[in-house]
C-alpha cells in the first residue's frame, strides 16, 4: 500500500498546485487509486505508459512529461493569449497529474507482463479516473480534463485546460505509435 508521502515523492509537481485543497484532493485521488490497484508505486517506473504501442518509456516518465509540457503550454497561453483566453494553472496541473490515474485500475501485471485488466476491458481510464477523482471531491473542471484528455473527449466541448492536456498527452504518445521510420 502506498502512502501519501510516497505519492508526493512520485509527483513533485503537486507543489505547483497553489490551492492547498486541490493539491490534497489530487494527492487523495492517487492514494485511492493505489488502494484499489494491484500496482505499486515502484511499478510506475517500470511499466510502459501505453499498451497501444511498443515502448520502453515508463508510465511515470510519460506522465511527468505530459505534466511538464502542460505547465509550459499553460504559461505560453497566458503570455500570448491572455487578452482572450484564461488558463487556470491549478486546474491545468491537477488535470494533467490526474489524467491517467484510472490506468491503475485498467492495468495489471500477469507473469511479469503488463496487460489490460478485466476491469479495464469494460471501463477505460478516463471513466475510472473521473470516478476516482469524484470520490475525492475533485472539482468538475478538473474531472472534465480527465474525461476529455483521451479520444473519448473528441465528443465533448473541451475547456482551454483540457485542450492543453489533451494535446500534450497525444504529442507525447503519437510519435511512439505512428512515427515515420527513416
Amino acid at each position: 500500500m502506498s502512502t501519501k508521502s510516497e505519492i508526493s515523492t512520485l509527483w513533485p509537481e503537486l507543489k505547483w498546485i497553489e490551492d492547498a485543497g486541490l493539491r490534497e484532493q489530487t494527492l487523495n485521488t492517487w492514494n485511492l487509486a493505489f488502494s484499489k490497484s494491484i500496482l505499486q508505486i515502484e511499478d510506475l517506473n517500470n511499466i510502459p505508459f501505453t499498451l497501444l504501442a511498443p515502448t520502453k518509456i515508463s508510465f511515470i516518465d510519460h506522465k511527468r512529461a505530459v505534466v511538464h509540457l502542460s505547465h509550459e503550454c499553460g504559461l505560453k497561453f497566458k503570455e500570448f493569449f491572455s487578452a482572450e483566453l484564461t488558463v487556470n494553472m491549478d486546474v491545468l496541473i491537477a488535470g494533467a497529474i490526474l489524467a491517467d490515474v484510472g490506468k491503475l485500475l485498467e492495468y495489471e501485471i500477469n507473469d511479469g507482463k503488463v496487460v489490460q485488466s478485466s476491469y479495464g476491458k469494460y471501463l477505460r481510464h478516463p471513466f475510472s479516473g473521473v470516478s476516482l477523482a469524484e470520490q475525492c471531491a475533485v472539482p468538475p473542471e478538473v474531472c472534465h480534463i480527465i474525461a476529455a484528455h483521451a479520444g473519448e473527449g473528441d465528443h465533448l466541448k473541451r475547456s482551454v485546460e483540457a485542450y492543453i492536456v489533451h494535446h500534450c498527452d497525444f504529442m507525447s504518445f503519437l510519435p511512439f505509435k505512428e512515427r515515420l521510420s527513416l
